[in-house]
This record gives structure tokens, sequence and C-alpha cells, in this order.
């Protein structure tokens, strides 16, 4: 009995060793730049404000739960661990292309998608950048969610000097610490949500580039360009600090188009008020991919992004979030076979390039070819 209880006690002291061991190395770990920095002081003061700030963190417009009803974590993290889920990660190079963004003509209007949720924009002599990753990883953590072969085309020093960065959010896969820091010298001005210039500021940029904005606000750019800040339902945070940076979307206003920058969101009515304020929208750029039932409140399902762009009065819809990173359980090319079959039901033009396409934005026209069909 004796040797029994000394083998439990030797036993509790090695578990309790190893916790401790494992929390002293998370506390330093978190503690790198990479993860960056919350607000304090007047940003905190600001941000207090703001009538999406409630009980100490900010909310949603309407209840949203981190798990549709029936789910659990430790049931998805079965289900991960052991499920059955075939292609999550492509096995071939994702095919691209690369365009020389230095060069562009001065008076063409182009977007260039580089994977996943990042894309340039060169509209009316203005260049903006969306969401850069361009390190080839959306994790804090080494080895973890690496980008797909071949979707790695474009670096930092592939691109021109940039007027405008805009920022829907402060998760690893929209907010890229390797990439920004090296934007640092080739961005003009910062646009975010309140709280996420503390990032900026942390990473080596000058509080003057920073805008940072509450939902339903508008910050005229130059003549006859203007951002709308509107709102998304979804959520924030690096390391264990959760929603105290606010997320959004944006509506782009140039001289001669109107451009939805959707971010990552859930469907809900923000939509359908944002189409009554601002529609019709000549490009609704929406997330599509990395989803899941499971969550459903934060990020749509196919279906919703069509009901989505419905609701913005989209002329035309870019499907985003996916072919770079895998975050979810599905085949890797499933969100892009089912927007475009739901797509051509409703009879709503897509834009699909491979990555690295230059999409023109003065052509409706443009058609795109169906680039993930036999990529295995």
């Amino acid at each position: 009995m004796k040797r029994f209880l000394k083998i439990i006690k030797r036993t509790m002291i090695i578990l309790l060793s190893t916790a401790m061991l494992l929390s002293i190395a998370t506390f330093f770990y978190i503690r790198q730049a990479k993860f960056g920095q919350a607000p304090t002081a007047q940003r905190l003061e600001l941000i207090k404000k703001s009538p999406r700030y409630k009980d100490g963190k900010f909310q949603n417009t309407h209840h949203t739960p981190d798990l549709t009803e029936g789910y659990s974590i430790s049931g998805i993290l079965y289900d991960q661990l052991f499920g059955d889920h075939p292609r999550r990660s492509p096995t071939a190079i994702i095919p691209s292309k690369k365009t020389d963004l230095h060069s562009l003509p001065p008076d063409s209007n182009v977007l260039v998608w580089f994977g996943h949720s990042s894309y340039f924009m060169q509209i009316d002599g203005k260049r903006f950048l969306v969401d850069p990753v361009l390190s080839g990883s959306a994790s804090p953590v080494p080895w973890t969610v690496k980008a797909y072969k071949g979707t790695d085309r474009y670096t930092v020093d592939d691109l021109p000097p940039i007027d405008y960065l805009l920022i829907s959010h402060d998760h690893y896969d929209h907010l890229d610490y390797e990439t920004i820091t090296k934007l640092k010298d080739k961005v003009k001005t910062v646009i975010c949500g309140l709280g996420v210039g503390a990032h900026f500021e942390h990473w080596g940029y000058a509080a003057d580039k920073i805008i940072e904005s509450d939902w339903n606000n508008s910050i005229s750019l130059d003549v006859g360009f203007k951002v709308h800040t509107t709102p998304a339902r979804h959520f924030s945070g690096r390391g264990f600090t959760r929603n105290n940076t606010l997320w959004m979307s944006y509506v782009l206003q140039t001289p001669g188009t109107k451009i939805y920058i959707g971010g990552d969101s859930g469907y809900d009515t923000h939509f359908a008020e944002i189409g009554k304020q601002f529609g019709p929208i000549d490009l609704a750029i929406l997330e599509n991919g990395q989803y899941n039932v499971a969550w459903k409140a934060i990020h749509m399902l196919p279906e919703q992004v069509l009901q989505a762009a419905e609701d913005l009065k989209a002329k035309r819809l870019f499907p985003v979030h996916s072919s770079k990173f895998t975050l979810a359980m599905h085949s890797w090319d499933e969100p892009l076979i089912k927007v475009t079959e739901l797509a051509k039901i409703q009879h709503l033009p897509l834009v699909t390039p491979v990555i690295g396409e230059m999409v023109d934005l003065n052509d409706t026209t443009q058609v795109f070819p169906e680039w993930w069909k036999g990529v295995n």
C-alpha cells in the first residue's frame, strides 16, 4: 500500500511539474512580438465609448454563439482527430501566375489575389492591400497551418508602395506579423477596427499612419475615394484574449466603382442593411471557406454566401477564404465547387481567378476557368 501511495505521489509530482513548466513556457512564448499588443490608455478609453463594447469586450449585433447548439469542443476535436475527412489539403501544386505589380500601367484598374483572403487592388491610381498573409503560415505556432504548395508566389518584395492597407480583424490568417513588419516602409496609411492599431504601433508603425474606426463611419481618403466601415459577425483576438479589438467589413467607394470587402463574417441582417445603404455593389468579396455547421454563426456556409451577395445587391461575387490554408474539415476545393454550382443557379457572375491572375475591374464580362477541377 505504501509503495502504491509513493507511485501515486510521484506521478502527481511529475504531472504538476509538467503542467507548471508548460504554463511557464506558454507565458514566455506568448510574450513574443508576433502576438501583438492589447489596447491600453487612450486607445482603451476610446474603445469603451463604442456602442459595440459591453462587459469588457466587443459584441456582435445579435447573439453569436461560438458553437451551434448540439455541438461541443470535445466532439469537434474528436471528429478532427478520428473522423473521415478526405482531401482537406491538396497533394498537387495549386496553379498560380506571377504578375509584375511594380510595372502596372497607372491607368489600369485591377485586382490580384494572393490566396485565402489576401489581395491587392489598384484603382484609379491608388493602391490598396487587404489582409496580407505572405509568410507561408497562418498560425503563431511554427510548422502549423502552412500554405499549400504553389500558393506562396508573392512576397512583400513583389509589392509596390501601398497607399491604403485595410485590415478586417486581427486573426493570424488576416493579420500576419512577418508580412506586416516587412511592409512597414511601403505603407502610407493603415485602416483597421478599434484596438487593432495597438498591434501596429507595437510593431513599429507610427501612430499618425493608423486610422482606427468603429462601425458605421465614413473615411475620406482622397478626391473621389471613401471607405465606409461596416459591420461583420465574427470575433477577434490573439493569444488568450478574445474580442478586445473590433472586427469589421468595408465598402470601398472609388470614382467609378463600389467594392464590398467582407473580411470574415457569419450570415446576419447586416448584409441587407449594407445593401440598402450602399447597393448596388459592383463587386462583393465574401468569405467562402473554412466553414462548418458547428460554427456557422461566425463563418458562412456556401448557400449563405449567395444570400449575402443577394442582400448586398452585388453585381459580381468574388469568393475568398479558401485555396491556401486548411482551417476546417471540408475538402480543400469544396467551397469553390459548391459556390459555383449555386451561382450558376442564381445567374450571379463569379470572379474566381487563380492566385496572381489579374482581374480587370473595368471588365464585368471577364471569364474565369474553373481552375480547381483536376487538382487533387
